[in-house]
């Protein structure tokens, strides 16, 4: 006749605290043994209840009893065997012959847990001698003392835990991830199984949800940088195939109250390549690009950037001097002592200024302007034109700008900037100016929201700890100080903690680690962690994680469902992105944006034979401008501009093999 294990419950004791001359309990530490049924592993939380010594009600103290709550960091297990000679005799040298003794041996299970909490809390006495409880709810709710936030609505749902058969929500409190009493989140785990994405679109959706629902001026909103393929592109359409959600994910999301759909408010910029007229991203299938938006910035918006963009051992004191000169003389302010009658706007203007100084000093024979030299000046001219070229497609000549929102962000959108295809040197421009920028207007209270989570990836290479100082370290480790006090918060995910730079992990307030490589797991920093939650963390599977958050006094386990989305390599193939247009084509694609009516032939017959240069300049100026009738101002503008020539001097004019109707449009883009 078999026998089947007990029901347990909160109420059904599962084991007894022991303690031993040897082996015994302390105020954050104690031992008990469980039935060799019984659900404990690492990682359990328990809860052991014994009747309140009346000694320890001191002052207006009434408790009846004393909880303590623990969880397992430790397990083993032993018999009365003295020797393994003696199980090798008994069974005759044997194996199948063991199970048939007359006598079983008895098996323990001890497990060693860490004190979560006590209650009451003082004198702060060993845990004394008691029955043991799986924790229900409730219990997981006080032992990490969650209460003392989920009560005042400031808990964020982030995952359930799952241990000892229970399914109890997990709860980061909002004032110690978004600030202002601590910020950041960083998660670390290998490439491909530590799921570090996916917690963040996960997570940011429980933001969205549970922070400040009812009052439009509590607002979040986000800002990721997309560094890897198609990983962010598709955060607005649902899961297909194997992602779609199965019933247990669902059922998280109903018990976390959050629902089960993909973000609603999501909007996408690029930079454009190098041709400054195809998208730099994998998002170009027509069906998405409603809300694809370009990337590209002039001399104003770069400026006071450029030491993330010229080389430091090559520009030096004297060339800093004259930078900052340019910028709050020429740029800025504009001194008419400075400027020579060019009002610098953009790249162009700025090399008719340089042409004009040099041209001045060369004409009186003077080696120094306002103190600086001849040498100094070419110098930084050659250094400044040359930022058009190594980001091209992200700085432009002319002062035609595309830009994120600024001043308008929302509550709950999300700002996704596809960085991936960029040059490293672009990148970095990037990162740096759109922080910098959300800093700037969040310390003026000017950018619409009250906090912004900013996503970047990759920490280990962008902040690496053994890398050389680098402008968006810097930037970085700024958020990573003072960022919580603005509500600038970093959400930032690597694959090896302990090769990030050690101020801005060690900012973060909460932890995450998914599957941890054993060579990390050896690393000083994981030094404070038992040997079997090592064990535990090399071999997590998907969707599971321990965190670390400033409430808790030990690290959790925790279970989190996959996010609501289209993961991206879903999205690449159903939405594949499509071959480069050609210029017509693009001109034709970008205008229609502004006015679905307009007829491709006519838009083709309004540029032919103008300088591709100039028609992009004045269709930059359109998407600014956005008039009622898109086709006469692109006709206005055009209107004299010289076309280009054949060689001889003369306009050359292409008569068209056939003509279309107005109704026909091969470039159709719906």
């Amino acid at each position: 006749m078999t026998t089947q294990p007990p029901q347990l419950s909160a109420n059904h004791p599962i084991g007894r605290v022991f303690a031993t001359e040897s082996n015994p309990n302390t105020p954050d530490t104690f031992n008990f043994w469980t039935d060799l049924n019984s659900p404990v592993g690492i990682g359990t939380i328990i809860k052991v209840t014994v009747k309140q010594p009346s000694a320890r009600n001191f002052g207006n103290k009434t408790a009846e009893q004393w909880d303590i709550y623990g969880i397992v960091v430790e397990a083993k297990g032993y018999t009365d065997l003295a020797s393994a000679l003696h199980d090798y005799i008994g069974a005759d040298q044997d194996p199948e012959l063991a199970d048939q003794a007359p006598t079983l041996r008895p098996e323990i299970r001890a497990f060693k847990a860490a004190v979560l909490r006590m209650e009451p809390e003082e004198p702060l006495q060993p845990v004394p001698i008691g029955p043991v409880y799986l924790a229900d709810d409730d219990a997981v709710l006080t032992s990490l003392r969650m209460d003392e936030y989920v009560n005042k609505d400031r808990g964020i749902p982030i995952g359930v835990y799952v241990k000892g058969g229970m399914n109890s929500p997990i709860y980061l409190d909002h004032q110690f991830l978004l600030g202002p009493e601590a910020a950041h989140l960083n998660i670390t785990g290998v490439s491909g199984l530590a799921t570090k994405t996916s917690l963040v679109e996960f997570l940011l959706k429980s933001i969205f949800t549970h922070y400040y629902p009812e009052d439009d001026d509590r607002g979040v909103a986000a800002v990721f940088f997309n560094v890897k393929g198609p990983d962010l592109l598709y955060l607005d359409l649902p899961p297909v195939d194997s992602g779609v959600l199965t019933e247990e994910e669902l059922a998280v999301y109903d018990k976390l109250g959050i629902p089960p759909k993909p973000f609603e408010n999501v909007q996408y910029y690029a930079p454009y390549k190098a041709d400054g007229y195809n998208l730099n991203t994998l998002r170009t299938h027509p069906d998405l690009m409603e809300n694809v938006f370009p990337l590209q910035w002039g001399l104003k918006e770069i400026f006071e950037h450029t030491e993330v963009l010229l080389n430091r051992d090559d520009v030096d004191a004297k060339a800093d001097a004259v930078l900052s000169l340019i910028e709050e003389k020429v740029v800025r302010k504009r001194d008419p002592n400075y400027t020579l009658g060019v009002t610098v706007t953009d790249f162009h203007h700025l090399e008719t200024w340089f042409s004009r100084v040099i041209e001045e000093m060369e004409m009186e024979g003077k080696k120094e302007w306002h103190s600086h030299h001849i040498a100094t000046l070419y110098k930084v001219r050659n250094r400044l034109m040359n930022i058009t070229t190594r980001c091209k497609g992200l700085v432009a000549n002319n002062d035609a700008i595309s830009d994120l929102p600024w001043g308008n962000f929302h509550k709950n959108h999300i700002y996704v900037v596809d960085v991936a295809n960029l040059e490293p040197l672009a990148q970095d421009l990037v990162f740096t100016r759109i922080v910098s920028k959300i800093r700037e207007l969040l310390e003026k209270n000017a950018l619409g929201v009250e906090r912004v989570v900013i996503f970047v990836d990759e920490l280990n290479k962008y902040a690496a700890a053994d890398g050389g100082d680098t402008y968006l370290k810097r930037t970085l480790l700024d958020i990573s100080e003072r960022g919580r006090y603005l509500g600038e918060v970093l959400f930032s995910a690597q694959q090896f903690r302990s090769q990030v730079h050690k101020r801005i992990v060690g900012n973060c307030a909460t932890g995450l680690y998914g599957r941890m490589d054993m060579d990390e797991l050896a690393t000083p920093g994981y030094s404070t962690l038992s040997a079997a939650v090592k064990t535990k963390l090399a071999t997590l599977p998907k969707g599971e994680l321990m965190v670390r958050h400033p409430h808790f006094t030990q690290p959790v386990f925790l279970r989190f469902p996959r996010p609501s989305v289209m993961r991206g390599q879903d999205g690449r193939n159903m939405y594949p992105p499509i071959q480069d247009m050609s210029f017509e084509e693009a001109m034709v694609w970008r205008l229609r944006r502004l006015d679905r009516s307009l007829s491709a032939p006519k838009i083709k017959a309004a540029i032919a034979g103008i300088n591709p240069d100039d028609v992009l300049g004045r269709v930059n100026e359109i998407e600014q401008q956005q008039p009622d009738d898109v086709l006469k101002e692109l006709t206005n503008k055009l209107k004299g501009m010289p076309t280009r020539s054949n060689g001889n001097g003369h306009g050359l004019k292409v008569t068209p093999i056939f003509t279309l109707d107005d109704d026909e449009n091969p470039y159709d883009v719906d």
